[in-house]
């Protein structure tokens, strides 16, 4: 049942002991959103801790603090940024027909929770989650501004995506009334690497495959080609857009062997080609403009999956 921001905000204020599962593989905005809302929640004097069914990325330990682990017996359960059950992951699997609260800001949202509060025209859930605070009246402390602003740079990458609207500048706007040191804040989450992630960035510009005529370009890491790079796979996350910086690519697909035969898909456009519609065909979705999916086979099968998926989608988007 889809809900407005007055429903929700009635609803996280009445609740307690209270779960925030995000999705696997974690970015910036769902842990953002997590994060965020977990503080509100305890600065309103409840219980609340964050769930993942991956560790949280050191990139973001910046995040964590002041929402270390609480022991309680659950009450409620809140999803974030989490468009699809099967997102949860394999631990947190066992909360996927107990969200009774979901907050998103995907158009491809399966409506799987009992509540869902969409955002569908937010540039990220983070933008949806600042909005929900301040109708709960709510209060936003420095912490949380630093977990809401996170989430909305990196999903939007610092700004420069179609998914900005009017409203996405205004709450970062806002937002700068916090003691968030922005410039340091920026530089960490979008300037400075450590050398395995060079390492990573090289690695798929190197190996990338391309057809349509140059349009659709793919690359497939597989776990033998990371563990011979001697790579922390961690460094991997949130490197689909990397291929995106080839002239001509229009379609750019990060392909990552998860486990054996098992093949998570970053993709991403700067066209009209609509790879959610695109990923919705392997079971998967997410933006216009950003997506994923999940799929199994042999390397050269999921290449070639993919690549006529591209063409389909590039084709319908001319």
């Amino acid at each position: 049942m889809r809900i407005g921001y007055k429903e929700a905000a009635q609803f996280i204020g009445g609740c307690d002991n209270v779960l925030i599962l995000t999705h696997a593989s974690p970015d910036g905005d769902t842990l953002g959103s997590g994060f965020a809302l977990c503080r509100a929640l305890r600065n309103a004097g409840k219980k609340a801790n964050v769930l993942c069914s991956d560790d949280f990325p050191k990139r973001f330990d910046f995040m964590y603090t002041g929402c270390e682990p609480m022991d309680f017996e659950p009450q409620t359960v809140i999803a974030v940024d989490v468009a699809d059950a099967k997102l949860l992951g394999e631990k947190l699997s066992v909360y996927a027909d107990k969200v009774q609260l979901c907050i998103d800001h995907h158009i491809s949202n399966t409506e799987y929770a009992e509540r869902l509060l969409l955002g569908e025209t937010s540039a990220a859930a983070c933008q949806v989650i600042y909005r929900l605070l301040r109708e709960a009246d709510m209060a936003i402390d420095d912490q949380t501004a630093v977990c809401l602003y996170t989430g909305i740079a990196t999903d939007t990458g610092c700004f420069k995506f179609e998914n900005v609207t009017k409203e996405t500048h205004l709450i970062a706007a806002e937002l700068h009334e916090y003691n968030i040191p922005f410039a340091k804040l920026n530089r960490q989450l979008f300037d400075i690497r450590s050398k395995d992630r060079i390492k990573a960035e090289q690695l798929i510009l190197s190996g990338f495959e391309t057809e349509c005529d140059g349009k659709c370009a793919v690359v497939v890491l597989t776990l033998d080609l990371i563990e011979k790079a001697n790579i922390d796979p961690d460094e991997f996350d949130g490197i689909a857009s990397v291929i995106m910086q080839v002239e001509g690519v229009e379609i750019g697909i990060t392909v990552r062997e998860k486990t054996k035969g098992v093949f998570k898909a970053s993709v991403r456009s700067a066209s009209e080609a609509d790879v959610s519609a695109m990923c919705r065909k392997f079971g998967g979705g997410g933006h216009i403009r950003a997506a994923g999916c999940t799929l199994e086979g042999t390397p050269d099968d999921v290449k070639k999956r993919l690549f006529a998926a591209a063409a389909e989608a590039l084709a319908n988007g001319a």
